[in-house]
């Protein structure tokens, strides 16, 4: 097992952390409605099962490596590493979720170098909407791919039918960390300007029901001091309850709230 990272630790009180924020007005104080759960991941790894079976796979945005830590029921010859902004990925190599172990940016000069073409697969789940340039973050991932090689792709959808209606109050437009928010065709047209094939397109997996739920909770997390927040929560479960109802109706259109894409690097000419 190995790790890169930079010489010192962040400090504690600089970087920004959900828990740190609890009690911040753009945060719902119900977080746990946002994360995906264990079965949802082991989901989103069974979209490479169709291809040829990876000698190693980089998740990037991977914090403790809780898809690395899924995906090895499906792929257990492959080689999982991690690469996160956080030192979390640090601690996921010592709990042997991710053989390597990466603190830094992907578009780090220094990371590509020491990983270009090493990857069959590089997974980005929740990610790209957080990357300062979106094109330099996908090059970046073009590069530590090998030809023939595919890019799995998971992004809130900013034309799915609760961004519309809820506009800025829905959970992907609030602050801090969403920067961009690109449509599928957006990003599909960006992916094959780099050179790749679009392999797979699907509105209907990755789309996760909390919408309603988180909205309110965030609205809530807004309206009532701290020492209420527990008042809110039977309104937030019948949110919850409504955004499971309408699930399967959502699922079957382009406006579920989220998208993947799977592209292959094509080799050179």
């Amino acid at each position: 097992m190995t790790a890169t990272a930079p010489s010192e630790r962040h400090r504690a009180d600089c970087g920004f952390t959900l828990a740190a924020c609890r009690d911040q007005r753009f945060v719902p104080r119900h977080l746990r409605l946002t994360r995906l759960p264990y079965r949802r991941l082991r989901a989103a790894a069974r979209a490479a099962l169709p291809f040829p079976e990876p000698e190693s796979w980089l998740d990037v945005g991977t914090g403790f490596a809780r898809f690395p830590e899924a995906a090895k029921e499906l792929f257990p010859y492959t080689a999982f590493d991690g690469l996160d902004l956080t030192h979390r990925v640090l601690d996921a190599r010592v709990a042997e979720r991710v053989e390597e172990a990466h603190v830094g940016h992907l578009t780090d000069p220094r990371i590509t170098a020491r990983l270009r073409a090493r990857y069959d697969v590089v997974s980005m789940f929740r990610h790209l909407e957080h990357a300062p340039n979106p094109p330099a973050e996908l090059r970046a991932a073009l590069a530590v791919l090998r030809p023939g090689g595919h890019l799995l792709l998971e992004l809130p959808n900013p034309r799915g039918l609760f961004a519309i209606l809820l506009g800025r109050l829905w959970i992907p437009h609030s602050r801090p960390g969403h920067l961009h928010l690109m449509p599928m065709d957006t990003l599909c047209t960006e992916l094959e300007r780099q050179g790749c094939t679009i392999v797979s397109t699907d509105h209907r997996a990755p789309h996760i029901p909390y919408d309603i739920a988180a909205t309110t909770s965030l609205t809530l997390t807004r309206l009532l001091p701290s020492f209420l927040a527990r008042a809110g929560a039977p309104l937030v479960a019948v949110a919850w309850t409504l955004d499971h109802i309408l699930a399967p109706a959502l699922r079957r259109t382009r406006y579920s709230n989220a998208y993947r894409i799977i592209a292959r690097k094509e080799a050179p000419l």
